[in-house]
């Protein structure tokens, strides 16, 4: 695809960095995406992503087929002209959403159906209704529609998921590739989605039958951060990036805690996205290289300090820990914005850290450290 490419740059083990060229930008890698699942990071303007350096953002095709809906989405020009986001957007098929979120679902080799959250409507995804709807919605990487499990599922569960997904890639293309022939508005990449719980030759058998089937433009992986132990989740990344290309990139779905950042670049991993720096930030937490802390703790009451004094964003710029406590206790939504802000702008800063280190070949000896002094002194909220 003409709009689509990925460079390597510098490696130190099996960590690297990169450039993902897309029709609406080029992305600097390994980095964090933001989550924007109703066309809106929450809490953020898009004027805010830009100055922190944000470069992609993540959209939900289930949600926002749900609501506003994705024909509506389409009339008003597309995910970029609707929430006025200049750079690369990624939406997610909505697979994890389905099977999380949605009751009485009943799954068929045809697809989902499923009740919406919203309403309690009766809906049908199937691989090829997932691509008209990403289609419509016209970001420019577009997922396959899979079937997630949770992260301890056993091998039979695991197997039976990820053979799905692979059926329903097959399905998903065939359909992708109908809809490029019709023509769009923006040129989009298909992303498969290697699934396989925590069983590493299932993940393996299923990232060699993906490479067979296409020569894609990069890799999702997926089931994981859903209930599996963090060891697992690092095991199975070590088995995946000895199978899958190293010239396409790699993106780790809802996987964004800072230490998993840190793990998955370690691991091969380019693109991340989760919810957790703003769903955090709304209740309170707040990242810093010493761990993450509770706002709302008393000890902060009278602390004159920023968040994060190594921070640059504009709630450590601007404004003391004993404010921003005060916001959050007198219930003012300035607090959840600058919190949000601040988680959002402190992953993104990781990454471009994590690149700068690989690149001048200390990422070895800096993600020890980091990690040693992370985990050092996280609080839990209170």
């Amino acid at each position: 695809m003409s709009g689509f490419g990925f460079s390597l740059g510098a490696c130190s083990g099996a960590a690297r960095t990169g450039v993902f060229d897309t029709p609406h930008g080029s992305v600097e890698t390994p980095t964090f995406m933001a989550v924007g699942t109703l066309a809106s990071v929450k809490g953020l303007d898009p004027d805010d992503l830009h100055a922190m350096g944000a470069q992609m953002i993540l959209a939900n095709a289930y949600h926002l087929h749900l609501r506003p809906g994705d024909d509506l989405v389409r009339t008003l020009g597309g995910l970029h002209e609707f929430m006025q986001w200049s750079g690369p957007i990624l939406t997610d098929s909505g697979g994890f959403q389905v099977f999380s979120l949605a009751s009485l679902r009943t799954v068929s080799e045809e697809g989902v159906i499923f009740q919406s959250h919203i309403d309690g409507s009766r809906r049908h995804f199937t691989p090829e209704s997932v691509m008209r709807i990403e289609r419509n919605l016209g970001a420019d990487v577009i997922m396959q529609f899979d079937h997630v499990i949770p992260g301890q599922s056993d091998a039979t569960i695991a197997r039976d998921a990820s053979e799905r997904s692979l059926r329903w890639l097959a399905r998903c293309a065939t359909e992708f590739a109908r809809l490029n022939e019709e023509g769009a508005f923006n040129e989009q990449a298909l992303f498969p989605i290697v699934q396989g719980g925590i069983h590493e030759e299932l993940r393996r058998e299923a990232a060699q039958s993906i490479r067979g089937m296409g020569d894609w433009v990069g890799y999702g992986i997926g089931g994981l951060s859903v209930g599996e132990s963090k060891p697992d989740m690092y095991r199975i990344l070590e088995s995946v990036h000895e199978v899958l290309p190293t010239e396409r990139p790699r993106y780790l779905m809802g996987v964004g805690y800072p230490e998993d950042l840190v793990e998955g670049v370690a691991r091969g991993v380019d693109l991340f996205d989760c919810v957790a720096p703003t769903r955090m930030g709304r209740n309170g937490a707040f990242f810093t290289p010493d761990g993450r802390k509770a706002i709302k703790r008393a000890e902060f009451r009278t602390d004159p300090r920023p968040l994060d004094e190594s921070c640059d964003c504009t709630a450590c710029r601007r404004f003391s820990r004993a404010y921003l406590r005060h916001l959050f206790q007198a219930d003012e939504m300035l607090g959840l914005r600058l919190l949000s802000l601040h988680n959002v702008h402190f992953l993104v800063r990781l990454m471009r850290t994590a690149r700068a280190a690989i690149q001048d070949g200390s990422f070895g000896s800096w993600s020890r450290d980091w990690l040693a002094r992370y985990h050092s002194q996280t609080t839990s909220p209170a």
